[in-house]
């Protein structure tokens, strides 16, 4: 009797290991509306040494054209609209990558939507606001995430959210040096 007690626990164990690891990939989404915990991402604030509309062309493209090379490991358009595709992201959380499938939505030239589909969490809403500055560009990213189950969705949604914003901000600083040398080679090229 223990011993089929000891086993059961064991095989139980693994399963929530298992599930565990499913659901880190992003693999599995548990979203079933109990206990739900909205907390906000952002804002993070940018402010980038370029036109709204060249910051906005640096994020639209590899959505809306084709995806170039240096980032087709970290992003994979399924489908492509005029203004809204679904796309999967991938991104390195340790020893895993985290994949996530996403609406993106554009108004050009100063929003960007993303809605999760499918991912580590149930709910994700985020948008990335670009507002003139001067002759440069304030980007202002916010959102909100949603975990189910109380108490212990709270702590999880914590842990996903910091990592979440980690790469909302690895992504902001490729957009931001991007958009800069964009804005610098052609301001070099009008002055010459």
């Amino acid at each position: 009797m223990i011993r089929s007690g000891r086993l059961a626990a064991t095989a139980l164990g693994v399963v929530g290991l298992g599930a565990y690891a499913l659901l880190v990939r992003g693999s599995l989404t548990i979203d079933v509306g109990i206990g739900r915990s909205v907390r906000p991402l952002g804002p993070i604030v940018w402010r980038i040494a370029a036109p709204r509309e060249i910051v906005f062309e640096v994020i639209s493209a590899p959505y809306l054209r084709r995806t170039p090379r240096a980032l087709e490991s970290k992003l994979r358009v399924l489908e492509r609209g005029e203004n809204l595709v679904l796309a999967e992201h991938f991104t390195r959380v340790g020893p895993v990558v985290t994949t996530t499938l996403e609406t993106v939505r554009f108004e050009p030239p100063e929003r960007v939507h993303f809605r999760l589909v499918r991912g580590p969490v149930p709910y994700v809403l985020e948008q990335f606001h670009l507002r003139d500055d001067g002759e440069a560009t304030a980007l202002e990213y916010s959102g909100e995430l949603g975990t189910d189950f109380w108490g212990i969705g709270r702590l999880y949604g914590e842990a996903v959210a910091h990592r979440w914003e980690a790469a909302v901000r690895g992504s902001l600083a490729a957009v931001k040096a991007e958009a800069e040398r964009r804005a610098d080679s052609k301001s070099h090229g009008r002055s010459a």
